[in-house]
């Protein structure tokens, strides 16, 4: 599977790293000195797990800026940009996700785009109808800052918003890059896992 990541934080690097033991991935990032890090197999953030996979481990990873070239004949796109809260209005600013699956989608239509940024409750259905795409799916994080690669190979659940074939096969994809085994895979509608994330 050829699996791109945009926004290399600590839920975006997490994923990369966890991904890359089994699949292509490329991590996509605004910021050249992130994507210098990683190519250079050196952890942008302090992350016990992250900095010692990058330095040990076979990963099929690599990273880029350019959105629109990394993403030709992706299977996956996750998208884990930052969606600050606004304490002025009330909501997340979803600006950054919004760009990124309209680029996505007129770059590489047959991709199946994976949300891992928080988002508030109905997002998913809002931006499908409003950008007039059916490849948007959610997958709520539950990590934590720190430790985020070790949440992501020991998950209490792997959570998918939609009931489908290209969710089952993405939540697999998550649970062969972790090391516990038996791992609960729940899906759900789109709302639903939106209402988990935030009530978590």
């Amino acid at each position: 599977m050829k699996i791109v990541v945009v926004g290399l934080g600590y839920v975006g690097l997490s994923n990369a790293v966890l991904l890359a033991q089994h699949n292509e991935v490329i991590g996509v990032d605004i910021s050249q000195q992130r994507v210098d890090a990683l190519n250079a197999r050196k952890s942008p953030i302090i992350d016990v797990e992250l900095s010692e996979y990058l330095a040990e481990k076979d990963l099929n990873l690599s990273a880029s800026i350019d959105l629109d070239v990394s993403v030709k004949n992706a299977d996956y796109v996750i998208v884990s940009t930052p969606t600050n809260y606004n304490e002025k209005t009330n909501f997340f600013d979803t600006s950054s996700v919004e760009a990124v699956i309209a680029r996505v989608s007129e770059c590489e239509p047959n991709a199946c785009i994976v949300v891992k940024s928080t988002i508030p409750v109905g997002f998913i259905e809002d931006v499908k109808e409003r950008l007039d795409t059916d490849s948007v799916i959610f997958s709520p994080e539950f990590l934590r800052e720190g430790n985020a690669l070790y949440d992501n190979l020991h998950p209490s659940r792997i959570i998918v918003g939609e009931k489908s074939e290209r969710a089952a096969t993405f939540a697999n994809l998550l649970a062969q890059g972790a090391i516990k085994s038996d791992v609960e895979l729940l899906f759900t509608g789109a709302r639903e896992a939106e209402a988990i994330k935030l009530f978590s």
